[in-house]
């Protein structure tokens, strides 16, 4: 199945798009809005850090910066910035989606409320939270500046999950099963026949082998993110949409099950390691893809 990949703005391409055109929207979205700006983004490539957090290396590895979600969780302005973001993003996504789609949106412990009121008050249903377990090295750091002092304690504690919000919009008709029937949405779709989508899905770190096909500071691992997929389109048919692409993650997995996909990134060099990255990431564990497709 073929894909489309754009280099825009996802809010001037999602504007333009046809109501009800799009089944399902999986994504990453970049938290930061401030982490994310253009001059963030330099600082972060050059590993001069700014706002993005560079931690220390371990085990003689260095490791890939990260956002400081903390400074948006302290910050009034920046959480109202975070929810007028997604409250004028899902307004875009609500009306474009086909009745019954679904949203899978990747979060923070630090910040899934915010995402929450703003996808419902922009007019979506709150369908759940996928856990994502994964150990990382985020969290856990003694106080700065005083690390021997108070060695036994933690500022935050060790990051061992990830949430993923799951909304959908409304259905139109009278069931499930009849919106199924006219939109193909409205459902998650099973692993097998035995076996229903679950709601935590245990996780490792991105293979090296991954990264070094996509170098993207948020790169989720094609094991995790094509489960996710697999079950945004409940009759194997529609569209999936990710407007926040990266390196192009989810279009890789939509490929790799031959689903209909399309990516808006806005960032060209992100966009250009899409364009390379996602016919690689496709193709990587074959033995993954479904004999029922």
């Amino acid at each position: 199945m073929s894909y489309t990949l754009v280099n825009e703005n996802c809010f001037d391409w999602m504007r333009q798009r046809e109501k009800n055109s799009i089944t399902a929207i999986v994504t990453d979205p970049p938290y930061g809005v401030k982490e994310y700006t253009e001059e963030e983004i330099e600082k972060q490539r050059t590993g001069k850090g700014g706002i993005w957090r560079i931690p220390p290396s371990f085990d003689g590895h260095v490791r890939q910066a990260v956002p400081r979600f903390s400074v948006i969780n302290d910050d009034p302005k920046e959480r109202d910035n975070v929810y007028n973001f997604f409250y004028d993003w899902g307004k875009e996504a609500l009306r474009i989606l086909v009745p019954g789609g679904h949203v899978f949106i990747a979060s923070t412990p630090l910040l899934s409320d915010i995402l929450g009121r703003a996808m419902r008050d922009a007019g979506f249903e709150r369908r759940g939270e996928i856990i994502r377990t994964v150990s990382t090295l985020r969290g856990g750091d003694r106080p700065k500046g005083a690390e021997k002092e108070f060695s036994d304690m933690s500022v935050i504690p060790r990051g061992v999950w990830e949430p993923w919000g799951l909304y959908r919009k409304p259905i139109s008709e009278k069931t499930v099963a009849e919106n199924i029937r006219k939109w193909n949405a409205g459902a998650l779709r099973r692993e097998d026949v035995n076996s229903p989508f679950c709601d935590m899905i245990e996780s490792k770190k991105t293979p090296s082998s991954e990264r070094e096909i996509a170098p993207h500071p948020s790169l989720k691992p094609q094991a995790f993110v094509r489960k996710i997929v697999y079950a945004s389109l409940p009759t194997g048919e529609g569209v999936i949409l990710d407007p926040f692409a990266g390196s192009g993650s989810t279009l890789a997995a939509a490929v790799h099950y031959g689903y209909e996909c399309i990516g808006i990134e806005k960032d060209l060099e992100y966009y250009k390691l899409a364009q390379s990255a996602i016919p690689k990431l496709a193709d990587l564990y074959p033995e993954q893809l479904r004999l029922s497709l």
